[in-house]
């Protein structure tokens, strides 16, 4: 019995012994693997280790990293409005209604302002209003005679100094009406941009080839798809040149009109009272405004009205005359003896 828990116990200190020294072993090739690994890694830092940055107590710029990332995505939504221009394509057009009491002057001052901006005029319409007589105007129906001149124009404007250029115009003119329009076409230039260079690649590759054709039919072939090709791309060029300027240069569409009282522009809405008012006022004014009209209408008319007051006794006269003379002839002898002595009488 003795012998067999001897036996045992020395058993028991050789396996301790032995698994003693296979974990120090394993352990100091562990240590020496792990270092050799660090030594690697310190000498070639783009090694993609699988565990992102956390060797060698880059922990902490990790986390930094980490921490830095919203703060530019909270950047970027702060000017999210202009990030989602910045890069496309957009073609702007205004379109304007302008009315004014000073209409020469606001001509010539949208003329200058748009070339002072670095835009141009493409097309303008003047009306003079030499189609009225100038004593007589249009009524309007807002308290007043509306339109005498007008002007139609087509304005380009640089896109960046668009938005000033129609804030000037709202002061000095009453805007009436404003519609605005913006068209992406970011796809369309971008696929023409691709499909020039693709074109442009294959006129060089069919030039080489000319070098190298050896019979008329193979020149003669190469030569018809190089015109074709070129046709191509001078069509793109053309059309990728308008985009760059209809994107570069805004177009602005101004309808200006000359009026006697400018339309009012309402903010807010009324109440009944106030509706009430401004009608009451509003009918004032017509009357007025009807009763002046009448009088200069018929100051100017005068001579027509002399002249068929003149004709109009005339035709009296004259009917007068027939009645009379035509009773003279139906009388009897007796009453046309009468008659011829009291003519003879008056004469007398």
């Amino acid at each position: 019995m003795k012998g067999l828990l001897k036996r045992f116990c020395i058993c028991g200190v050789g396996v301790t012994l032995l698994l003693t020294g296979c974990g120090g072993s394993g352990g100091n090739k562990g240590e020496a693997s792990y270092a050799q690994d660090s030594n690697t890694i310190a000498a070639n830092p783009d090694i993609d280790t699988g565990m992102g940055m956390y060797y060698f107590g880059e922990v902490e710029d990790y986390a930094g990293t980490e921490s830095a990332a919203p703060q530019e995505a909270g950047s970027g939504t702060n000017s999210g409005s202009q990030d989602v221009r910045e890069g496309r394509k957009l073609i702007r057009t205004v379109q304007l209604s302008v009315e004014t009491l000073e209409f020469d002057s606001l001509l010539d001052y949208v003329q200058n302002k748009t070339a002072e901006l670095g835009g141009y005029v493409e097309n303008l319409s003047v009306y003079n209003g030499s189609g009225y007589d100038p004593r007589y105007y249009e009524y309007s129906g807002n308290g007043g005679y509306g339109q005498r001149r007008n002007a139609s124009m087509v304005l380009r404007i640089p896109k960046e100094n668009l938005d000033g250029f129609l804030t000037e115009v709202d002061v000095r003119g009453n805007v009436i009406s404003r519609s605005e329009q913006e068209e992406d076409v970011t796809l369309d230039y971008v696929d023409l941009e691709s499909h020039k260079k693709v074109l442009q690649a294959e006129q060089e590759r069919l030039l080489e080839m000319m070098e190298q054709a050896q019979t008329m039919d193979d020149l003669i072939t190469l030569e018809s798809r190089l015109s074709d090709i070129r046709y191509q791309l001078e069509s793109m060029e053309s059309r990728l040149r308008t985009y760059d300027n209809q994107i570069e240069y805004a177009t602005v569409y101004l309808d200006l009109n000359e009026v006697v009282e400018l339309t009012p522009v309402e903010e807010e809405e009324q109440t009944i009272w106030e509706r009430m008012g401004e009608g009451f006022m509003e009918s004032l004014a017509h009357i007025g405004t009807f009763i002046k009209e009448f009088f200069v209408y018929f100051v100017i008319s005068l001579p027509y009205l002399i002249l068929l007051l003149i004709l109009f006794a005339v035709v009296i006269w004259f009917v007068f005359f027939l009645v009379r003379r035509g009773k003279k002839k139906s009388g009897t002898p007796k009453q046309q003896k009468s008659a011829d002595k009291e003519d003879e009488r008056k004469d007398e």
